[in-house]
C-alpha cells in the first residue's frame, strides 16, 4: 500500500462510497497527552487546528510535543468517502489526505506558530507527494475552523511561499479550505500515536529545509 503511485483526484461521483459510521473502537486516552482521543467536544476556550502534511504517524508525532497542544489525534479530511478505511484512502479513490487534528489552547500556543510549524516540517511544494510518499493522500492541507484561523492561515501561506519563491524553490500546493466543508474521519486505533507504539517506525519529512521569516 505504500508503493501507490495514484497521483490525481477522482470525481466525486467515482469515490468509494464507503460506510455510515466508523466499524471500529478506538482507545479512549491519548498515549502521549493521556487526553481523550476522540475530542468531538473541546474544552472552553480551546480551539481545533486541522493540517494535512503528509504520513500522519510523522505529522502527530511533531504536533504532541508542541507545548499547549492539549490533544491530537490522526485522520481522514479533505475527500467524499465517509468512514474510509486506511486502504480506501491509499488507493486514491476517496480525494481524502492523511490529517492531523490538533487540540489546543490559545492562550499556551498561537495557531499561527501551529502554522508556522506546519510549514517548516514538510515540503508545501510536492503537490500530492511528501518525499517517496506518491499519492493524493499526501498532499498539503489547511482545513481551518474559524475565520481567524483562516486569516492567519493565507497570510502565513503568502508569506512562506513569498520566501520560497525567492530562493527559487517553487510554489506552495497547499490547499486551504473550512473545514466545515470537510468532514473529519478518525483513523483506526493502531494508527493513532503510531510513533509512540512504534518509536523506530516510519517517518516522513520531507522539508525545504527554510525557516519560517522573522
Amino acid at each position: 500500500m505504500f508503493l501507490t503511485r495514484k497521483a490525481e483526484m477522482v470525481a466525486p461521483e467515482q469515490t468509494l462510497p464507503g460506510r455510515s459510521q466508523r466499524d471500529f473502537p478506538l482507545s479512549d486516552r491519548h498515549r502521549v497527552l493521556d487526553a481523550p482521543v476522540i475530542t468531538d467536544e473541546v474544552p472552553e476556550g480551546y480551539e481545533v487546528a486541522l493540517f494535512g502534511l503528509g504520513c500522519f504517524w510523522g505529522a502527530e508525532e511533531i504536533y504532541w510535543q508542541v507545548p499547549g497542544v492539549w490533544s491530537t489525534s490522526v485522520g481522514y479530511a479533505g475527500g467524499t468517502t465517509p468512514h474510509p478505511s486506511y486502504e480506501e484512502v491509499c488507493s486514491g479513490r476517496t480525494n481524502h489526505t492523511e490529517a492531523v487534528r490538533i487540540v489546543f489552547d490559545p492562550a499556551q500556543v498561537s495557531y499561527a506558530d501551529l502554522v508556522k510549524t506546519f510549514f517548516e516540517v514538510h515540503d508545501p511544494t510536492q503537490g500530492y507527494r511528501q518525499g517517496n510518499d506518491v499519492g493524493t493522500q499526501y498532499r498539503s492541507a489547511i482545513y481551518y475552523t474559524t475565520p481567524g484561523q483562516e486569516q492567519v492561515a493565507r497570510e502565513l501561506t503568502q508569506t512562506y511561499g513569498d520566501e520560497l519563491k525567492r530562493r527559487r524553490l517553487g510554489d506552495i500546493t497547499t490547499e486551504i479550505r473550512p473545514a466545515a466543508d470537510t468532514p473529519y474521519y478518525y483513523a483506526e486505533d493502531h494508527h493513532q500515536q503510531y510513533l509512540a507504539k512504534n518509536p523506530h517506525g516510519y517517518r516522513c519529512h520531507a522539508n525545504t529545509g527554510v525557516r519560517f521569516p522573522a
